[in-house]
């Protein structure tokens, strides 16, 4: 029998999800990470998105408070339309990761599914600590995890006719906090229990994406169900992301199109070019790695849709795959990366 995974519209058949991106978010609101833009640039950035200015969003995005509200009536038209030219570069599933304490929007995730036959897969489990409410912070680990079953096995707690089909992205920050911790305990036990697909967003430090797996395989996780998502925005030496390797969990390259010389998010970090990132995934491929790769974009922000000037979700498959042929990458791996290894990671099942 063929496997089968949880999408917003119901079951999906794994041999018809095609190619898969794992890490974006169709609707969220960002507005915690809001970053003041340096003064010289004030007015401009604070006016609203155009061609003025947009130049200068891209490369302080999180200093606009318009382009951090991902979500409303413009950003779902221009999401809808993003999701389209994904379908026509070949695209067939989007794993959307937006969890409590982000503002899930599963009503637009079910919409957009309909309207533009892309398998949409919607994510429960729980963003960093300063995100949520105060009650949210007071769950115990036992509440955390029958939250999570309840939301892939019965439906969304806002959205009761759609269930979850993966856990994550579960979110953390450098140092973990307790609540953090409870989270990815909780997941853990969640995935054993359910032996479902995992994700991971870790904190913007070297050792963050190693204390998470500590965590979660000792609560019981299983390794290659888990993603490690943004590792080309935590680590930085080759000898960093092939020690990670060794763990066995999937490793998500997941900002293509996100190539800026000032990363407000952590200044004193040097983002990588989507060239430098193919370089990251040839690593791996060298050293015999090539099953645990995933790219994604993680969108979220108005100014990465095409609508708005940005690359939008079609950009890995239009762009970046042609550079990756060009690199040396065969077909096969190609889609090794973009098929076989996202449906390995939601069904736990390899093709060869």
């Amino acid at each position: 029998m063929t496997s089968v995974v949880q999408s917003v519209l119901g079951p999906v058949a794994a041999d018809k999800l095609g190619r898969t991106l794992t890490h974006e978010h169709l609707s969220l609101n960002y507005g915690d990470f809001y970053r003041a833009p340096p003064s010289v640039f004030k007015s401009e950035i604070e006016r609203s998105l155009s061609l003025d200015n947009i130049g200068l969003i891209k490369q302080y995005p999180y200093a606009s408070k318009e382009n951090i509200t991902f979500f409303g009536a413009e950003v779902d038209a221009a999401v809808l339309y993003d999701v389209n030219l994904f379908k026509l570069a070949g695209g067939g599933t989007i794993v959307e990761n937006t969890t409590h304490g982000l503002k899930r929007q599963v009503k637009q995730m079910e919409n957009i599914s309909k309207n533009t036959g892309v398998n949409i897969i919607a994510g429960c489990g729980y963003y960093l600590d300063n995100t949520q409410s105060g009650s949210v912070r007071a769950m115990s680990e036992e509440d955390m995890f029958n939250s999570m079953v309840s939301e892939m096995t019965v439906g969304c707690a806002d959205y009761p006719s759609v269930k979850c089909g993966v856990i994550g992205e579960v979110a953390s920050d450098w140092p973990i906090t307790d609540f953090e911790k409870r989270a990815i305990r909780a997941t853990a036990q969640a995935q054993n229990y359910l032996r479902c697909p995992v994700t991971f967003h870790p904190g913007r430090n070297p050792e963050a994406p190693f204390e998470i797996m500590r965590l979660y395989l000792e609560a019981g996780g299983s390794v290659n169900r888990a993603i490690m998502s943004h590792l080309e925005r935590t680590f930085v030496e080759k000898e960093q992301f092939l020690e990670f390797a060794k763990l066995g969990s999937f490793c998500q390259l997941d900002l293509f199109g996100t190539e800026c010389s000032w990363y407000q998010l952590h200044t004193n970090f040097d983002m990588p070019s989507d060239a430098e990132r193919i370089k990251i995934f040839s690593w791996f491929k060298g050293e015999g790695n090539i099953e645990q790769l995933l790219g994604s974009h993680d969108i979220h922000t108005r100014h990465r849709l095409v609508k708005f000037g940005g690359h939008g979700y079609a950009h890995l498959f239009a762009n970046v795959v042609p550079k990756m042929i060009m690199r040396g990458f065969t077909q096969e791996e190609v889609d090794t990366i973009t098929i076989e290894n996202p449906r390995a990671w939601l069904t736990g099942e390899r093709v060869k």
